[in-house]
């Protein structure tokens, strides 16, 4: 089901993590996969913390924001219109995107990712 509108619609996303590229791991890069992981945090076997991506799916592109499933006191701010757009805990889908979401999700991603440097991680003592 891709339709035309997928590559623009990657391209707008994965423009929302490049800002902060500099800052994080730039894990994949490659057409329809973008991935940033941190640069201090790992996950429990040593590997840099899965932080964000951008994925174009079979149905979607994925945009995955990790700091919202670990502080989900950010989910409370989301809009309505941003949240009929997650699946799951910390994935919003879109065929297409409107530029409101692109500003909401780029704030969002730049709180998220400074509230993210201090989650305190079970397995890290």
């Amino acid at each position: 089901m891709k339709t035309e509108a997928f590559p623009e619609t990657f391209a707008t996303l994965r423009g929302v993590l490049d800002k902060h590229a500099k800052n994080m791991l730039v894990h994949m890069d490659k057409p329809g996969d973008y991935q940033l992981c941190s640069p201090s945090k790992t996950d429990r076997i040593g590997r840099p913390l899965f932080i964000a991506a951008v994925q174009t799916k079979k149905n979607y592109v994925s945009f995955h924001l990790m700091p919202v499933y670990a502080c989900p006191d950010l989910v409370k701010e989301i809009s309505p219109s941003l949240k009929k757009r997650m699946q799951g805990k910390s994935c919003f889908n879109f065929t297409t995107i409107e530029p409101a979401h692109v500003k909401e999700l780029s704030a969002l991603t730049k709180k998220g990712l400074a509230r993210i440097k201090h989650v305190k991680l079970p397995w890290a003592q």
